[in-house]
């Protein structure tokens, strides 16, 4: 990647009561999801109840960093102007050791050399003036 992420002026995250446990972990380079303690499912993203028995026992437990490509894309145009310097960058469905699937940017070199099912780790990136999870191949 030639562009300094950190310098982008991308827009941040929403923080709210329930996702502040995500990006208070995220800025602290740590990847955190949730556990229904009544179904045994893991829920990413952060929510008030659980998404397969609303359930509202979450509780949050750390994620190893560790998962597996399931789909990538590559991002010719963003949706977002402030993204312009980094395009072409690569975007995936990162499917967690642990379970849960979490959208992430991928680090690439060079930029196209993603394959699915590629072994993925967390590796967490100063976008913007934040620490945000992305992804690198192990």
């Amino acid at each position: 990647m030639t562009v300094d992420l950190s310098s982008l002026s991308t827009p941040g995250p929403t923080i709210t009561q329930t996702t502040a446990p995500f990006w208070e972990a995220a800025q602290n380079g740590k990847l955190v999801f949730q556990y229904c303690k009544d179904c045994g499912e893991s829920v990413l993203y952060p929510r008030k109840i659980c998404p397969f028995c609303w359930s509202h026992n979450l509780i949050w437990k750390s994620a190893s960093g560790k998962g597996e490509l399931k789909s990538f894309s590559v991002v010719h145009k963003p949706g977002h102007p402030a993204w312009i310097p980094a395009a072409p960058f690569v975007v995936g469905l990162v499917q967690l050791f642990e379970g849960p699937t979490i959208l992430s940017f991928i680090i690439t070199e060079p930029r196209y050399s993603c394959s699915v099912g590629q072994k993925l780790e967390l590796a967490p990136t100063n976008i913007s003036g934040r620490v945000l999870p992305a992804f690198k191949p192990v």
